[in-house]
């Protein structure tokens, strides 16, 4: 990331977006290089679609590591800004950030799991396994109730711009009605017909 004077930060600010389910672990991990007191501040900003705010620590430096669990299906933004802290010229004001994010089954410490249940690898390949599972099983129930809905949805507006159609050439039929017999009427007073 390239640093910029402090006084422009909103047009400066990288955000990487990603979807989440509700109530998902979700571990970003950010390792950043350089030093706090290298004349650049990197700032990291955590948030939802929503508007909620999940960590927003100030000068990162090093690897950084932020879980938190989502409040609701949207998706979530991690921001990093770069602002030079320093009046002397820096010859080359970068920081370079290499950005992981984990989400569900993947989030968790399975080896911290395996030892504090005591599992054997294969019993903790088997659960890590058995979560996916879980996790792809309830993505489809989702994706089967979205579909449903726009279903329904397409359904109703299908029926809607059939009446709306049949009204139309309905009208249609009866202004072209009304104006033969008007005009019959017409031309039978001025005794053309």
């Amino acid at each position: 990331m390239q640093a910029h004077p402090g006084h422009e930060s909103a047009a400066k600010e990288r955000c990487i977006r990603n979807f989440v389910a509700k109530d998902q672990l979700v571990v970003v991990t950010a390792t950043v290089s350089g030093s706090r007191g290298d004349g650049m501040i990197l700032n990291m900003h955590i948030k939802d679609a929503v508007g909620n705010d999940f960590h927003k620590p100030r000068d990162v430096a090093g690897e950084n590591r932020y879980a938190f669990t989502s409040h609701s299906d949207s998706a979530f933004d991690v921001c990093f800004e770069n602002i030079l802290s320093s009046h002397t010229q820096l010859s080359n004001p970068v920081r370079h950030v290499e950005l992981d994010i984990d989400i569900g089954a993947d989030a968790k410490d399975w080896s911290a799991i395996q030892a504090g249940e005591k599992l054997k690898p294969v019993e903790t390949e088997l659960r890590r396994i058995e979560e996916l599972v879980g996790e792809i099983v309830s993505e489809m129930d989702y994706l089967k109730t979205r579909e449903t809905k726009l279903r329904d949805t397409n359904e109703s507006t299908n029926e809607r711009v059939k009446w709306f159609a049949f009204g139309t050439m309905g009208m249609l039929v009866g202004l072209g009605a009304w104006q033969v017999v008007y005009l019959r009427a017409y031309f039978r007073s001025k005794h053309l017909i």
